[in-house]
C-alpha cells in the first residue's frame, strides 16, 4: 500500500481521500447571523479568510474508514519512527536489571512505573537489505544491527539516560510457531467439510485459507473485499506473535506491567506500522488482569522500516559499517528470564537454510506443502508459473500420480485483483427465467479455485521488496559516508536508477536472504529439510505448552486474532443524537491511540 511513500517525503498538509471523514468532522459551524440573512450583499475585503486548524488524525481513524486506502495511512506513518525511538528512550529511566557472569539476569529492586525494558525483534528481510548496503553476509548484518541496538557502541553510548534494548530477537524464530500452526490449520480445513466452523471468538477458515500476515493486504481486503474475510487465516503474523510473546512472558517472570515493556519491531514494509495499531493486538485480548478502565498496551509499540534504520544510527552519530561485526558479550546478551524460552529464542537451531522454493515471504506456502509432504510419503510438489513470476500454482502429487492438494502464491495487488474477484460470490441473474446464482465465478465455480492455502503479500517480489527497505540511492548514499570504503560495484556508484538496476539491486537482497545459513551447513538435502520439519514441530509444540502454562492464557488468545468488515460513514445520517455520535467515534479509535 505505501511501497513508495515514507514519513520523510511528506509537508505538513494533509489531503485526505475525497470520502475521508474526519475533515467533515472538524469543519466549524456555519455563523447563524449568514444564514439569517442569506442575501446580505458584501465586498471581497469585508470576507475574512478562515484560519482552520490542521486537521488530527490517528492511525485507528484511518483504519476504521474505508475513505482512504493509501493517502492518509502514508502521511500517519510519522508516528511511528526512528525519532519515536529515540524520545522514548530518552524520556524513560532505564529497569534496575542487573546482569551474572553467566548472563543470567534480575531486578536489583521494583521497576518503578516510570522505568522501561526495552526489546526489538528484527525481520529477516531487514538484515538483507542491510547486508546488500554494505556489502557484508546476513550473519554479519544481524551482528550490526545488534550491536546498534543493544552494544555499547551503539544507542547506549548517546541519549538522556544511555538507554539500550535489553534483548533483540529474530522474527524467524516466532515464524516457526507461525508455520506450524498454519500447516495445522490446513490440515484441519481439508478434514473438514469446507465451511466457516465457529470455536468462541475465532472462526475457523474457509478455503482457500489466505495468509493473513501482510498488513497491506489485510487492510485492503476488509475496506474492499470483505467477501474473502472468512478465508483469512487466524493466526498472527510474526510481528504481532512476537510483541504477544514477548510482553506476556516478561511481564510473568518479573512481575511487571505490560505497559512497563516497550516493544520495537524492525520491518521491511511501513504497512506493519498500521497493524501494530490494530486494536485486535494488544493485551486485552490475553491479559485477563488487565485495567479495562485504562487504554490497552499495545503487543507492538513501534515499529521502523529498514530505512528508518540507517535515521536512527545517523541521529545518534554512530557509523554502522565501524561497529564489531561479531556477538555482544554477556554483559550486553543476558539471558531471557526463562531458561526454556532462552533457549528456545537464541539457540540459533530453530531455522534451516532459506531455499528459492520458499520464497522471499517467509516459506508460509512450501512450509505447508513440505509438511503434508511428509504426511505422504513418495509425493512430490510440482510447480506451475501462472501469467507472471508473482503467481505459481503448486499441486502435491502422490506416487500415482494423484493430486493430494493444490496452493498457489499471489504477489502483488494486481494479481490479488485477479484473485479476489474469482473469488467474489455468484450473484443471481435477473434476466427471466434464469436459475439463482449462476452469474460470477464463485469460488466453488468457474473459477477453478481449488486450493487448500493461498500465500498472498501485497508487494511484487514479495517482503525483500518491501516499501521500507533500503532503496539503491540510500545504499549509494551510506557507502559514500564510509571513509574507508572501496566500492566495486558499479551497480552501487551508477547515478540513474534505471529499471534493470532497480531488478539488480533486488537480486542482491534476495541473494543476501537466502545465504542465511549456518556457517558450516550446506543445503540440506530434501529428506533432511522433512525430518528437521518434523523436529521443529514438536519443539514449537512444546513451546507453546510451556507459554500457555506459564501464562495461564488460552493458546487461541495468544496466537490468533480476528479480522472485520470496515465500512465507511459517508452517506450515513448525520442527525443522530450526539450521546450515539459520541459512542461511534469513540468505538472507532479504540482507546484514542
Amino acid at each position: 500500500m505505501s511501497a513508495i511513500l515514507s514519513a520523510d517525503d511528506l509537508n505538513d498538509f494533509i489531503s485526505p481521500g475525497l470520502a475521508c471523514i474526519k475533515p467533515v468532522e472538524s469543519l466549524p459551524q456555519k455563523s447563524t447571523a449568514s444564514a439569517e440573512n442569506a442575501y446580505e450583499v458584501t465586498t471581497e475585503d469585508k470576507v475574512q479568510p478562515e484560519n482552520q486548524a490542521p486537521t488530527q488524525i490517528s492511525l485507528t481513524d484511518c483504519l476504521a474508514c474505508s475513505g482512504c486506502v493509501t493517502s492518509a495511512e502514508a502521511v500517519l506513518i510519522s508516528l511511528q519512527s526512528h525519532a519515536e525511538v529515540l524520545n522514548t528512550l530518552d524520556a524513560h529511566r532505564p529497569a534496575p536489571l542487573i546482569v551474572a557472569q553467566d548472563g543470567d539476569i534480575s531486578a536489583s529492586r521494583e521497576i518503578e512505573p516510570n522505568e522501561r525494558i526495552f526489546v526489538a525483534s528484527v525481520s529477516p528481510q531487514v538484515r538483507a537489505s542491510l547486508a546488500a548496503t554494505y556489502g557484508i553476509s546476513e550473519r554479519k548484518a544481524g551482528y550490526m544491527i545488534d550491536q546498534l541496538l543493544r552494544g555499547p557502541q551503539g544507542l547506549r553510548s548517546g541519549g538522556k539516560h544511555g538507554n539500550g534494548f535489553t534483548w533483540v530477537i529474530d522474527t524467524d524464530v516466532l515464524r516457526q510457531m507461525v508455520l506450524t500452526l498454519a500447516a495445522q490449520e490446513v490440515t484441519e480445513s481439508l478434514s473438514a467439510p469446507s465451511t466457516c466452523k465457529e470455536s468462541g471468538r475465532y472462526s475457523s477458515p474457509k478455503r482457500p485459507i489466505l495468509s493473513s500476515a501482510c498488513p497491506g493486504w489485510i487492510c485492503y481486503a476488509e475496506k474492499t473485499h470483505p467477501h474473502v474475510l472468512p478465508h483469512l487465516s487466524r493466526l498472527k503474523s510474526p510481528q504481532a506473535l512476537a510483541g504477544t510473546f514477548v510482553k506476556s512472558i516478561l511481564s510473568r517472570a518479573l512481575g511487571i506491567a505490560p505497559s512497563q515493556i516497550w516493544h520495537l519491531a524492525v520491518m521491511p514494509c511501513f504497512d506493519k506500522k498500521l497493524e501494530a495499531s490494530r486494536e485486535e493486538l494488544t493485551e486485552a485480548a490475553w491479559n485477563k488482569s488487565s485495567n479495562t478502565s485504562q487504554s490497552p498496551v499495545r503487543d507492538v509499540d513501534c515499529v521502523i522500516t529498514s530505512r528508518e534504520l540507517l535515521m536512527l544510527a545517523s541521529s545518534r552519530n554512530i557509523s554502522l559499517p565501524s561497529l564489531p561485526l561479531k556477538p555482544l558479550a554477556l554483559a550486553y546478551a543476558p539471558h531471557f528470564p526463562d531458561s526454556t524460552i532462552d533457549s528456545f529464542l537464541f539457540s540459533g537451531t530453530h531455522t534451516s537454510k532459506q531455499s528459492l522454493a520458499y520464497g522471499t515471504s517467509g516459506g508460509y506456502l512450501y512450509y505447508i506443502l513440505s509438511s503434508h509432504q511428509e504426511r505422504h510419503p513418495g509425493s512430490r510438489i510440482e510447480a506451475q508459473r501462472g501469467r507472471n513470476s508473482d503467481v505459481v500454482e503448486y499441486s502435491l502429487v502422490s506416487e500415482s500420480n494423484e493430486t493430494i492438494m493444490k496452493a498457489a502464491r499471489y504477489y502483488g495487488f494486481r494479481n490479488i485483483q485477479n484473485l479476489v474477484r474469482k473469488m467474489k460470490p455468484a450473484r443471481a441473474s435477473r434476466l427471466p427465467g434464469a436459475k439463482r446464482g449462476t452469474t460470477g465465478s464463485g469460488v466453488n465455480g468457474s473459477s477453478g479455485l481449488d486450493y487448500a492455502f493461498v500465500e498472498v503479500m501485497a508487494c511484487p517480489g514479495g517482503c525483500t521488496n518491501g516499501g521500507g527497505q533500503i532503496r539503491l540511492e540510500d545504499a549509494r548514499e551510506a557507502n559514500s559516508n564510509m571513509h574507508n570504503a572501496s566500492i566495486d560495484d558499479s551497480t552501487i556508484m551508477t547515478q540513474k536508477n534505471t529499471t534493470y538496476e532497480q531488478r539488480e539491486w533486488l537480486s542482491r537482497v534476495d541473494e543476501a536472504y537466502f545465504s542465511a545459513e549456518s556457517d558450516s551447513e550446506d543445503q540440506a538435502k530434501s529428506a533432511a529439510t522433512l525430518t528437521s520439519l518434523h523436529h521443529m514441530e514438536i519443539r514449537t509444540h512444546n513451546i507453546l505448552q510451556h507459554w500457555t502454562n506459564m501464562t495461564g492464557a488460552r493458546l487461541e488468545d495468544l496466537v490468533y486474532t480476528t479480522f472485520r468488515k470496515v465500512e465507511s460513514d459517508v452517506g450515513k445520517d448525520k442527525n443522530a443524537n450526539d450521546t450515539t455520535r459520541v459512542a461511534e467515534l469513540a468505538g472507532k479509535i479504540g482507546g484514542g491511540w
